[in-house]
């Protein structure tokens, strides 16, 4: 069976997600919430292989010392490591945020660049987080790929990659451009709320006759 969803087929995936799916609000902020650009790099980098509450434990620390590239250099890595311990790895997470800020001041001045390129060029920060910070801080129309994201995008047939980067790069081909600037808050609400990761709730799923994945169940079910 094929694993890719035809053009318009995936154009239809996109409409109707916009009709049953919530898009970006007004007051969107930064990733974990967080009010600008550097937190939002820094919080990113703190959530890996971490889950949301621990991430938000850990920033909530970390930001009560520092705010800024200057101040965040200023502290010794026991200080960092301390703060940030509830969101795990946080030996290497510290190493990570020590080049990042040095990188920053570096070679940006100490300001957040706004462009995929630039905030590759930064340590620690990889593709989703760099696409999440363009989305949700600096507003541009990228579709952000997360475990949610990634795992829906693969099961219903819009992509067909074996990682979050990869599918980030089949969506920015395959996605109408209408949808880049709303599609990372469509999937995820869908991803969480409907396609969810054990138990996906297809009998109310507003693509299951377009879903791959679903075809390939009900075959099954069909030859059992």
């Amino acid at each position: 069976m094929a694993r890719l969803l035809s053009d318009s087929d995936v154009e239809t995936v996109f409409e109707r997600l916009r009709e049953a799916m919530p898009g970006r609000t007004k007051n969107a902020k930064g990733p974990k919430g967080q009010p600008d650009a550097y937190r939002s790099c820094i919080s990113c980098m703190l959530s890996a292989q971490s889950l949301d509450s621990n991430t938000a434990k850990a920033a909530r620390a970390l930001f009560a010392l520092a705010t800024s590239p200057e101040e965040m250099l200023a502290l010794d890595d026991e200080a960092i490591a301390q703060a940030i311990k509830p969101c795990g790895l946080y030996n290497m997470k510290t190493r990570n945020i020590r080049k990042f800020n040095q990188a920053l001041l570096a070679e940006h001045r100490g300001v957040v660049p706004d462009t995929r390129e630039g905030l590759l060029s930064l340590p620690g920060i990889g593709r989703k987080c760099a696409d999440i910070v363009m989305s949700f801080t600096f507003g541009k129309d990228v579709i952000a790929v997360d475990t949610h994201v990634h795992r829906v995008c693969n099961r219903i047939g819009l992509t067909d990659a074996k990682t979050a980067d990869k599918t980030a790069e089949q969506l920015e081909e395959r996605a109408p451009r209408w949808a880049h600037a709303d599609g990372h808050f469509w999937l995820i609400q869908f991803g969480k709320r409907v396609c969810t990761s054990r138990a996906p709730k297809c009998e109310r799923c507003p693509v299951s006759d377009l879903c791959l994945w679903y075809a390939e169940q009900q075959a099954q079910a069909a030859t059992s």
